[in-house]
């Protein structure tokens, strides 16, 4: 069994959810020519989170960001961290 460990550096986005599936392929070459594997995502920025959605429907991100923007305005006074 073979396997590869790489740090991926992801380019500044804003507040949001953002697609990132074309990033991490060209950041692994290698990957066509694996038949079988498994890809293991960590975040070390402490305000960054990743969820796994499927993409048919562009409009599921948008109301995803909307909950949030709703649920957790940027504005938000008992927050400390507010420079991300």
């Amino acid at each position: 069994m073979t396997w590869d460990q790489q740090e991926i550096r992801l380019a500044p986005r804003e507040r949001g959810f953002h697609l990132i599936t074309d990033e991490i392929v060209r950041a692994l070459p290698g990957l066509a020519d694996l038949e079988v594997g498994l890809l293991h995502l960590q975040l070390l920025h402490t305000s960054a989170s990743l969820t796994l959605n499927e993409n048919a429907d562009p409009d599921v991100r948008h109301d995803l960001d909307a909950f949030l923007r709703h649920l957790v305005p940027g504005d938000l006074p008992l927050c400390l961290s507010s420079g991300e």
